[in-house]
Formats: C-alpha cells, structure tokens, sequence
C-alpha cells in the first residue's frame, strides 16, 4: 500500500459508511479504532493486514475520528489473540467473503493454469493476479508464503503439460536436431574460427557483428540450420511473446551441460523457443545487413564521384534569367554569329561554369555514378546480395493486388514485379545468379 494519500484519497477510500459504522457495535477505545481500520482497509485491498505497520498513519488519524477514539490508541490494538480473529471474522460476514480452503486453491492453480501462465510468469504480478481473483470470488486470499507456493506449483504443472504436448509435435528426427545442438560438432560456416570441442549452440548464440562478407556468410549458415528443424509455425502461438522470451533467455544463460540436465520434454522446449525466435532475430539481422549494404554502395559511390567532380564544378548563379536573355539574344539575331550575339550576354566563362554544373548534376552525374555502383557491385557486393535475396523471402499481407519493389544496384539489374497473389514470394532474377 502507498504511503502518501491526499485529502480527497482520504476522504473517497478511508471515510464509514454509515452501514460500516453499524458494524462496530459497542466496541470502544483501540478495539473500535482497530475494527474500523481493519474493515476499510480490507475493502481497498481484499486481504487484512499483516502487522500494524503496513497502515500508514495519515489513514488511522483520518480514521480516528469518525469512530470518535483517539488515534494515539492505535498501538494498543492486539495483533494476536481472539479478539482479531473475531473482528476479522465479523468483517468477512459483513462483507460477504468467506476464508480460502484447500479446495479454491486447487481451483485458483486451475484458473492460473488455464487462463494467465500462458500469458505471464512474473511473480509480482501473478500474485496481484490471485488476490484480484479472490476477491472477484469473495474469498479471503491465502497468506503470501501459500500464495507463493501455489503459483510455483501451478508453473511447474503447466510447464510440465505444455512441455509434454509440445515435444508430442515434434518429430524424432527434429528432437534428434535439437539435442545435437548441446554436443560438440563441426562450425557452420568453415571460414570462421571455431574451438575445437565447443557446442553449435554456442555458435547460434554469437552476434553477427558489423556488416562484412563474412558476416552475412555466417548470418545465412545459422538462419538455414534453423530453419532446417522444420518447427510448427504455431508451435509457440498459445504462449505469449514474453513468456516466450523467458525460455530463450533460459538458453541464452544456461550452459549446454547444464542444459542437458533438464528432463526431455523441457529441455526439447527450452530448444525450440531458442531456434524459433533466433530465426526471426537472424533474418532481422539479414534484412538489415541488406539495407545497409545497399545503403553503403549508394553512398561511397556518391562520395567518390562527388569528390572527383568538385574541383571542376563553380556553380552558376541566376541561372533562369541567363537562360532568359541568351534565348532573346537568339530570338532577336537569329541569323547572328554566336561570339557576336551570346558572348555579349553571357561570357564564355559563365557559359564554362553553366556546361560543368549540368553535366555534374543532370545525366552525366548520374551515369558516372552508376558505372561507380555497378563497378563495385561487381568487384565485391555481388558473392553478398544474391546470396541474401536467395535466403530472404519479400511478402505482403494485402489481400488483393499489390506493388513489390525490390532496387538492387546497379540500376540495370533494378527489377520491379506486381504481383497479384497474395503472400507471393519474389523469386531471385536470373540476371543475379
């Protein structure tokens, strides 16, 4: 419970009821003040307190005076003995709740089983979960520690089910396929450096690093060995994506032989949550390493042509009104010597400096930057992106017609495909290979 409460929270959540007030009796002194705090305070939370100092004091001086006791009697109140069992009693008749038996808390396992751990596994809020619920059923929560102990009891069932039902999918061979990632074995990508001994788990573990060849070689290796397992694509669709996440963290900071321990069914999960999410987060890695790479082929291209036409280029101001008045020039001496009639108008200097900035902006520009493109798409990008457009697959999701562009530098192998199936998959062109 907060510690801090303004005047009007007081005054909505703290302030009897008449009908409450009836509830007293002829209690009087710290046994009135204690039933009244009791009473409100069970109604905020739907549980009793469990010692005097979970209450703030701004709630007993508020409370204090309505049941007409000073609030200097509230350390007097007894937290143990006969007199709190029977307020905590009266309270739950009044109030319509009941205590928990063995029975609710079979029932509350069963509810987290069936309608929360498939969505949530943190324990703050597992608990929050039970208490709502006791006191959507009017019951009295159980204490903490057996709160604790059921919700431990109902993961471990759930678990236990879900585990079992999940490796029931999986075929032998794909088990086999998961097993062997804890077992030590050749690298997948024989150019990377890999210890002799060491487990391909750890291998699927390692971060692509910066964009490179290599890199991208390695990235494609784990993403075909993944998908290789042939997992369900809703093998994983009751869980939630955090709850998900948790098995692939488990994996993440568990040793294999520590791994190997788990009994099969889970350690099969722990294994394909792992693979199944390490798929998606390598074919991020490869779609960015894509767009980087075309995006680093554009801009070294640009730099380098920028940089060998810069000295040349002066650029012309005014260019309009030049243009202008070397067109009425024209129009006025049609059949004029073009030194006697332009030259005047513009010098040949000025007419120099408009040549050069046109040919670094217009077509030229363009053309000595894609001879620069295709030159090093050819030299080096080429063992790159065609390997990646062959792993990667492009997908829409609009029901109807829709419009796929795929840009690959140089322009000449540009493609674009409209396709009017939907999910269709744009296939590698021929001019790539």
């Amino acid at each position: 419970m907060k510690r801090d409460w303004s005047t009007e929270e007081l005054a909505a959540q703290w302030s009897l009821l008449p009908s409450e007030k009836r509830l007293l009796g002829n209690k009087t002194g710290a046994t009135r003040l204690g039933f009244a705090v009791l009473l409100k305070f069970f109604q905020a939370e739907g549980r009793f307190p469990r010692h005097a100092q979970e209450i703030p004091e701004s709630i007993v001086g508020y409370i204090a005076p309505q049941v007409g006791v000073e609030s200097a009697e509230w350390p007097h109140y007894e937290w143990r003995g006969r007199t709190i069992e029977y307020h905590r009693a009266q309270i739950r008749g009044g109030l319509g709740f009941r205590e928990a038996t063995v029975e609710d808390g079979e029932a509350l396992a069963e509810w987290l089983e069936d309608q929360v751990l498939a969505r949530d596994r943190q324990m703050d809020r597992l608990k929050a979960a039970v208490h709502e619920r006791c006191r959507l059923l009017h019951i009295e929560p159980p204490t903490p520690e057996r709160i604790e102990r059921l919700i431990r009891s109902a993961i471990a069932e759930y678990e236990r089910k879900f585990c079992e039902a999940l490796v029931s999918r999986l075929s032998p061979e794909t088990q086999a396929q998961l097993n062997a990632l804890l077992l030590p074995t050749e690298p997948l990508f024989q150019d990377i450096a890999h210890e002799p001994g060491r487990a391909l788990l750890h291998e699927l573990r390692a971060d692509p690093g910066r964009a490179s060849l290599e890199s991208a070689q390695e990235e494609i290796a784990k993403l075909e060995h993944t998908r290789s397992f042939h997992l369900p694509p809703d093998l994983f669709a009751a869980l939630s994506p955090q709850v998900l996440r948790s098995y692939r963290q488990r994996v993440s900071a568990e040793e294999p032989h520590e791994l190997r321990r788990h009994p099969a069914p889970l350690r099969a999960t722990l294994l394909a949550a792992f693979c199944h999410l390490r798929g998606q987060e390598t074919t991020d890695n490869l779609v960015d390493l894509l767009i980087e790479t075309v995006h680093h082929l554009g801009a070294k291209a640009e730099q380098r042509v920028e940089r060998e036409l810069i000295e040349d280029l002066k650029r012309v101001s005014s260019k309009n009104s030049l243009l202008f008045r070397m067109a009425e020039a024209a129009l006025t001496h049609p059949d004029g010597i073009v030194r006697e009639v332009l030259f005047p108008v513009i010098d040949e200097q000025t007419l120099g400096n408009l040549v050069k900035e046109w040919k670094a902006t217009g077509p030229v520009y363009r053309e000595q930057l894609q001879a620069v493109m295709r030159n090093s798409y050819r030299s080096h990008y080429r063992r790159m992106v065609p390997a990646l457009l062959d792993t990667l697959e492009f997908r829409s999701n609009n029901d109807r017609f829709f419009l796929t562009f795929v840009a690959l530098w140089p322009p000449q192998i540009s493609f674009i495909r409209l396709i009017t199936e939907p999910l269709a998959v744009i296939p590698l062109p021929e001019e790539l290979r």
